[in-house]
């Protein structure tokens, strides 16, 4: 069990949660069953003054949860040094057998948080409330994803056991490693910046060809395709050593703290990508989540590419 001021004030922060969250969840599923936006009874009334209230408190839940995740990765960071064999934040996740879940839960949360941000922005736009029900409804599913991040991530940090040796990334993230990410790192280096490089021209072919669903789907393959880039081939010029391929280290002073930029443009480059997709179902416009995505996934690109190229100019030799 860890208890730095970082994991007590994310605990703390879970709690409160938790509660409002609960409190949301009630009041939404009362929303959900008796929303009528066309009667004009007493009971709409007072559900309109509740959706409000309701709304607001899943929009803060959500959006610090948003930012939070930097500071969960931060904090990740902080504590490695407490465990033995830990260089980064990996040795943390790999210290229980809940952290690889709970960070693949918190990613997979991020996109869903920011959906129903997304759809509460498009709903208090218009006057009539058009998707007053169905952002409730879409909130009665994610809060049990809220309450599954919150649980394991508390169960989690009481879990440590600050006594045992745990693997460094070295270990972990090498091709000699017998687990899914040695198998990935094992894929030839052309045929994964070919599938890097040509997902992001598709990406830009159906940007240019408004082509909604593809260019949805390319963002959503990209996310995979960019992450497995990263930690198998651009990590090692970011590191400038051939064997380091930790997705984590680069969140560290010692390399300026490029990955906050480099996961902050994979998110939201992808989040509005398949963004696009669900405004144009909604008969919303969606040029702007076009150029915010293909801005945001280029910056991505050009960052990434920058440290071979600089690295070759500099040494005249790849990795």
């Amino acid at each position: 069990m860890i208890l730095s001021p970082q994991v007590v004030t994310i605990e703390i922060l879970d709690v409160i949660f938790l509660v409002f969250g609960t409190i949301a969840f009630i009041l939404s599923f009362q929303i959900a069953l008796k929303w009528d936006m066309d009667a004009t009874t007493r009971l709409q009334y007072r559900l309109e003054k509740q959706s409000f209230l309701t709304a607001t408190i899943i929009k803060y839940i959500f959006a610090i949860k948003l930012l939070l995740f930097l500071f969960f990765v931060f904090t990740l960071d902080k504590i490695s040094n407490l465990l033995t064999g830990a260089m980064c934040a990996v040795g943390v996740i790999d210290a229980t057998e809940y952290g690889i879940y709970l960070m693949i839960l918190k990613l997979f949360n991020m996109y869903v948080f920011a959906f129903w941000l997304s759809l509460h922005y498009l709903d208090i736009k218009s006057p009539l409330l058009p998707y007053t029900k169905a952002k409730f409804e879409v909130f009665i599913v994610a809060y049990w994803f809220l309450v599954a991040e919150i649980i394991i991530e508390i169960v989690m940090f009481n879990s440590i056991d600050t006594n045992k040796m745990v693997s460094c990334c070295g270990t972990l993230y090498s091709a000699s490693a017998n687990s899914p990410i040695g198998d990935v790192l094992r894929i030839s280096t052309p045929l994964l910046l070919g599938l890097f490089y040509g997902n992001y021209l598709l990406i830009i072919y159906f940007y240019k060809h408004r082509v909604k669903y593809l260019f949805a789907i390319s963002n959503l393959t990209f996310i995979f395709i960019a992450l497995i880039a990263l930690i198998s081939f651009f990590g090692t010029y970011i590191y400038q050593l051939p064997t380091h391929h930790c997705p984590f280290c680069m969140l560290q002073k010692d390399y300026y703290y490029v990955g906050y930029f480099i996961y902050t443009f994979l998110f939201i480059g992808t989040f509005y990508g398949v963004n696009s997709a669900i405004l144009e179902m909604l008969k919303k416009d969606s040029s702007k989540s076009y150029k915010v995505s293909l801005f945001f996934t280029t910056l991505y690109v050009i960052l990434l590419s920058s440290y071979p190229i600089f690295y070759f100019i500099k040494n005249g030799v790849w990795l």
